[in-house]
C-alpha cells in the first residue's frame, strides 16, 4: 500500500480521539500526534476579519508603497508600475482559487506543507514545510532590520532619542514575543488597529488625488493600466523589474490557511479571507500607486520620483519621500507626518504577523514529528508558546550576530533576507498549485474543473514567470550584483554571495525532502499523519 494512502487511513482512525486533551503541571499541553486532540491550538479565536488583519499586516502595504513602488517606477516601467501590481494581484487571485479549494479538504496550521503533503506526498510536503518556515523566519528578520533602522532615524530626528538600530529591534522583539505568546486574538486586535490606520492613510491620499483630478497630466488610467504600458520594455527589461518588485510586495497574503484551526468555520472563513485579503492588497497597491503616478504626472513620473527621492545626489536614496510628498501636496503636511509614524506601526504589524505564521509552522511540524515534539506544546490560552519561543530565539541570535559583525540593518539584513524570502514563498506556491491538480485528479474529479485544474495550471505558469523574474533580478533586489555589473540593466548579474542566497530556498527544499524521505522510511507514519489531516 502506498505510504500516502496508508497515512490517510491512519489519520481517519485517529480523528475519533480529537476531543481528548491532556494537561501537565507546567500549564503546557503536548501535541501528541497519536491522540489527535491534545495540545491543539485554541478554537474559535478568529473570524474572517481577524485573518484578514494578519494577512494584510504581513503584506505591509504602506511599507511597500514607500519602499518598493518608487523603485518599480524609476527602474521599472514608469507610469505602468501600478498595472504591474494589478497584474501580479490577478495571478495571486487565480492561485487563491486552487488554494481555497484545498482548504475545504484540509484544515491545518501548516497549510502549505499539509496541502503539498496531501497532493504530492510526504517528502515534498516536508520539503515545503522547511521552505515555508525558512521563508517566514527570514522575512521577519528582514523586517527587524528595517524597523530598527527606520525607528532609530525617526526617534533621533523627531524626538532626539539616540539609540542604535539593534536596540530598537530588540525592544520590538520583546513586544512581539509577549503579544504572540498571549493569544492569537489579542495579536489580531493590535494588528487590526494598526492596519485600519495604515489603510485609511493610503486611501485618503488616493481619494484626494482623484477628487483633485490628478496632477499635470490628469488621471490618465491608460498610462498605468493598458497592457502596452504595463509590459513596456519586456520581461527581460523594465517591465520585468516592476513585476519582480510587485511579486516581492505581496509576501504574506498566503497565510490565511495557517489560522484555519483557530477560526470559526474554517471551511468558509479561510477561502473568504483569502479572496478578501488578496483583493484588498491588490487594490491598495494598484489604486494608491496610480494616485501617486497621477499626482506627480504620468508623462514624467520616473523623473519626478527620482528627483524627490534623491539624497546627496543619489536617486532613490529616500524612496519614502515620494509618497509623503504627494500626501503633503494633496492632503496636507499633517498626513505626511502621520504616515512617517505609521510606517513604523506597519513594520511592527508585519513583525507580529510573521512571528505568528512562523510559530504555527513550528507547532505544526512538531506535531507531525518533523521537529522535536516539545515544540508542539501550547499554553493555557491555546497559543503555541514553545514554537513562538523557538522563533524568537533564532531571531535574537541573528540580530545579535549582525550587530557583532557590524552588518548594516538595511543593506544587508533587510535586502538579503527579504529577497530570499519571496523566492521561498513563490517556490512553495508553485508546489501547492501542482498538489491541487494532482490531488483532485486522483481523489475527486467531481469538483469543478476551473478550481481544481484550470486555475491551478494558470497559476503555475504565472508563478513560474514570477520566479524567473525574481531570480533574474535577484542582484538588484538583494544588492548582490556581480562586481562591475549594473543590476538595473543586466539580468542574472550575481556575485557568488548572490548565487548562494538565491539558491538557498532550493537547498532548503532538498534538505526537507530528504528528511521527509528518511522519516517515512523509518515508518514514523503515525506522527507524520498530520501532513495529510
Amino acid at each position: 500500500m502506498p505510504a500516502e494512502r496508508w497515512l490517510l487511513l491512519r489519520a481517519g482512525r485517529t480523528r475519533g480521539r480529537e476531543g481528548m486533551t491532556g494537561q501537565g503541571g507546567s500549564g503546557l499541553r503536548q501535541a501528541d500526534p497519536a491522540d489527535g486532540g491534545a495540545g491543539r491550538l485554541a478554537r474559535n479565536r478568529l473570524g474572517v476579519t481577524g485573518i484578514v488583519f494578519f494577512v494584510v499586516a504581513a503584506a505591509a502595504p504602506l511599507v511597500g508603497m514607500t519602499g518598493a513602488v518608487p523603485i518599480a517606477i524609476v527602474l521599472g516601467d514608469g507610469a505602468g508600475a501600478p498595472g504591474a501590481y494589478l497584474a501580479v494581484g490577478l495571478v495571486l487571485l487565480i492561485f487563491s482559487v486552487g488554494y481555497s479549494a484545498m482548504s475545504h479538504r484540509v484544515t491545518n496550521t501548516g497549510a502549505f506543507f499539509a496541502y503539498v503533503g496531501r497532493g504530492l506526498g510526504v517528502a515534498p510536503g516536508v520539503g515545503s514545510a522547511f521552505v515555508s518556515l525558512f521563508a517566514y523566519m527570514v522575512i521577519q528578520l528582514a523586517v527587524f532590520g528595517f524597523f530598527g533602522a527606520v525607528m532609530a532615524r525617526q526617534m533621533d530626528t523627531e524626538l532626539g532619542i539616540d539609540l542604535a538600530w539593534w536596540a530598537w529591534a530588540l525592544i520590538a522583539w520583546a513586544l512581539v514575543l509577549a503579544l504572540s505568546a498571549l493569544s492569537v486574538d489579542i495579536g489580531a486586535k493590535v494588528l487590526g488597529l494598526l492596519m485600519v490606520l495604515e489603510v485609511l492613510s493610503l486611501a485618503l491620499v488616493a481619494v484626494a488625488v482623484l477628487l483633485d483630478g490628478g496632477g499635470p497630466d490628469g488621471m490618465s488610467p491608460a498610462s498605468s493600466f493598458s497592457p502596452g504600458n504595463i509590459f513596456a520594455g519586456g520581461f527581460t527589461g523594465s517591465a520585468g523589474i516592476a513585476l519582480a518588485f510587485a511579486f516581492a510586495s505581496y509576501i504574506g497574503f498566503e497565510a490565511t490557511a495557517i489560522y484555519g484551526e483557530e477560526t470559526r468555520d474554517p471551511k468558509r472563513s479561510v477561502p473568504r479571507a483569502t479572496y478578501i485579503a488578496v483583493s484588498l492588497i491588490a487594490l491598495l497597491f494598484a489604486f494608491t500607486s496610480w494616485a501617486v503616478v497621477s499626482g506627480l504626472g504620468s508623462d514624467t513620473v520616473a523623473d519626478r520620483v527620482a528627483e524627490i527621492s534623491t539624497v546627496d545626489g543619489t536617486p532613490l536614496a529616500d524612496p519614502a519621500a515620494v509618497l509623503f510628498a504627494v500626501a503633503k501636496e494633496y492632503v496636507g503636511g499633517w498626513l505626511a507626518t502621520l504616515m512617517s509614524w505609521l510606517v513604523l506601526s506597519s513594520l511592527f504589524a508585519g513583525l507580529l504577523a510573521f512571528q505568528n505564521s512562523a510559530a504555527r509552522y513550528v507547532f505544526s511540524m512538531a506535531r507531525a514529528g518533523v521537529l522535536p515534539a516539545a515544540l508542539g506544546r501550547v499554553n493555557g490560552r491555546g497559543a503555541p508558546v514553545l514554537g513562538t519561543a523557538a522563533v524568537a530565539v533564532v531571531s535574537l541570535v541573528v540580530i545579535v550576530l549582525f550587530r557583532v559583525t557590524g552588518r548594516d540593518p538595511v543593506v544587508h539584513l533587510f535586502t538579503w533576507f527579504s529577497a530570499v524570502a519571496v523566492l521561498g514563498i513563490v517556490l512553495v506556491e508553485i508546489l501547492v498549485s501542482a498538489a491541487v491538480i494532482v490531488y483532485f485528479r486522483r481523489e475527486d474529479r467531481s469538483e469543478r474543473v476551473w478550481s481544481t485544474l484550470v486555475a491551478p495550471a494558470v497559476a503555475i505558469v504565472g508563478l513560474a514567470l514570477g520566479m524567473y523574474l525574481l531570480m533574474s533580478r535577484f542582484g538588484l533586489m538583494a544588492g548582490t550584483a556581480a562586481k562591475g555589473a549594473d543590476p538595473a540593466k543586466e539580468s542574472w548579474s550575481l556575485s557568488p554571495l548572490g548565487w548562494f542566497l538565491a539558491m538557498l530556498p532550493f537547498l532548503v527544499l532538498a534538505i526537507g525532502m530528504a528528511v521527509g524521505a528518511v522519516r517515512r522510511k523509518r515508518e514514523n507514519s503515525q506522527a507524520m499523519a498530520d501532513l495529510v489531516t
